[in-house]
């Protein structure tokens, strides 16, 4: 029987980057993956193919509606081969997962594919498709078996029609009318690639608002520009029923006056949320706990009720965010090698990666005004800088909280192109409790987007932006 320090159950990015950094620290580590490829949901059916997908289809929507205006003309119908693009996602799929491999082997981390399983507290049963069975021994195991897309009780997902994430990144139509249930972050993403190619889009959302956990601003302006886009919207609607009927699928909700309403489209994308995946790993002959919700319940170093497992990720409580996944693998394998690591759960990012891209980091108004907390508001739109223009990026903008007698920024909320990798000047920031004063004071590159951050830094200081 094979015995190590650490065996990682999934190959998330959790779960690669807790074995990587196990390894690093001169521990024994084995991983085990159920699937044929590593790299969890993220790299195969979530983060990188719908990216791929996003910047695709955005290729084709700029050749369509904004070529023209840069001087480029096309000739002929610009068509869309949506074989060729799904190919080309699976393509940079299939790269990344492959750096994985590469990443074990250069970290001398044994990989096994197949269903791993608790036989006791340091016994892992691991059973492979050829149907043996392979029993390993660890002093230490990390859970980090990730999650899997929810549903509603009543609706039936027969992966054809009525689909999750996952079949949506392998269709081969482009939907006419495709009904998203949900208006969080995935099911917009996905709508608008779809949107994009020549669907049309209808998001039904039970809240009053889209993105209902990010800051209010942020909601109301990205439905101001996807309404721009032509993708519909339909909230504080409560979804009752989801019907196939050839190859019509018609979803049926209430209203917020509790009126009847229906839809009816060819396609519809079930985006509630995510669910904690722990089928098949028997948790309970190792006597591992697990909350309310289906969690792995876990301490404030993501260690279980038994002393040697530890669980991370999508698993455990907490925001279901590949980056803070990594996180806690990090600060697990740290620990396990004597170390006294910390994660500050409030400066974990949240990005949607629409476009435009929406950011934030820290406390919202909303949440700010409920602690009671005294703040001032320093915001600055995008269409005021000259890289905005340049580029024809002019919508969203960057809206800095800081505390209004200390003036320590605590939350930032952006919304326009190249968020997603804005946003991280606002961690490092917060990281180190800057004021809205100090990030005014750093010099910023001119004429980039960047600057929006500087001018709202300085809005929040003394009301005192210089371009506008």
């Amino acid at each position: 029987m094979s015995q190590y320090d650490v065996a990682v159950i999934g190959s998330g990015p959790g779960g690669y980057v807790a074995a990587i950094r196990c390894a690093q620290l001169g521990m024994k580590t084995v991983i085990i993956e159920k699937y044929d490829t590593l790299g969890g949901t993220c790299l195969n059916v979530g983060c990188i193919p719908s990216k791929a997908l996003l910047d695709s289809s955005h290729h084709y929507e700029d050749a369509v509606k904004h070529f023209e205006e840069h001087g480029i003309e096309i000739p002929g119908e610009v068509k869309v081969n949506l074989e060729k693009m799904i190919g080309r996602k699976q393509a940079v799929v299939d790269q990344t997962t492959k750096g994985i491999d590469f990443l074990m082997n250069k970290n001398d981390i044994d990989v096994f594919h197949g269903l791993g399983s608790f036989k006791d507290a340091t016994h892992i049963n691991i059973a492979k498709e050829d149907g043996k069975t392979e029993t390993i021994e660890a002093k230490h195991t990390i859970i980090a078996t990730g999650s899997k897309p929810s549903s509603l009780p009543f609706i039936t997902l027969d992966k054809e029609r009525v689909i999750t994430s996952t079949e949506a990144l392998e269709l081969k139509e482009i939907p006419k009318h495709m009904i998203i249930i949900g208006g969080g972050v995935i099911g917009l993403e996905l709508g608008q690639v779809y949107k994009r190619l020549g669907a049309d889009v209808t998001v039904v959302e039970y809240m009053d608002r889209i993105i209902p956990g990010m800051d209010g601003a942020l909601s109301k302006e990205l439905m101001k520009v996807l309404k721009k886009q032509k993708v519909k919207f339909q909230l504080s609607h409560k979804v009752k029923s989801v019907e196939r009927k050839n190859d019509q699928v018609i979803v049926k909700a209430d209203n917020k006056k509790g009126e009847e309403v229906e839809f009816v489209g060819d396609y519809c994308l079930v985006s509630v949320g995510r669910r904690p995946y722990t089928d098949g790993l028997n948790v309970e002959a190792a006597g591992v706990k697990m909350d309310e919700r289906g969690r792995i319940a876990v301490n404030d170093h993501l260690q279980t009720n038994v002393s040697n497992i530890y669980a991370i990720g999508d698993v455990v409580k907490g925001a279901m965010l590949a980056h803070k996944a990594e996180e806690e693998g990090t600060m697990v394998a740290e620990i396990l090698a004597g170390q006294k690591p910390h994660i500050d759960y409030n400066l974990i990012p949240g990005v949607v990666y629409t476009w435009p891209e929406v950011a934030a980091v820290g406390k919202t108004e909303e949440e700010l005004k409920e602690a009671g907390i005294e703040y001032k508001v320093g915001q600055f739109p995008m269409r005021a800088l000259g890289r905005a223009r340049a580029s024809m990026d002019i919508d969203g903008f960057v809206k800095i909280l800081a505390d209004k007698n200390t003036d320590e920024v605590l939350g930032v909320h952006m919304i326009g192109a190249r968020c997603a990798d804005l946003i991280t000047e606002a961690v490092t920031a917060m990281e180190f409790r800057a004021s809205a004063e100090d990030m005014a004071r750093m010099s910023h590159a001119h004429p980039t987007y960047a600057e929006a951050v500087k001018e709202a830094a300085l809005a929040a200081t003394e009301d005192r932006a210089l371009h506008i």
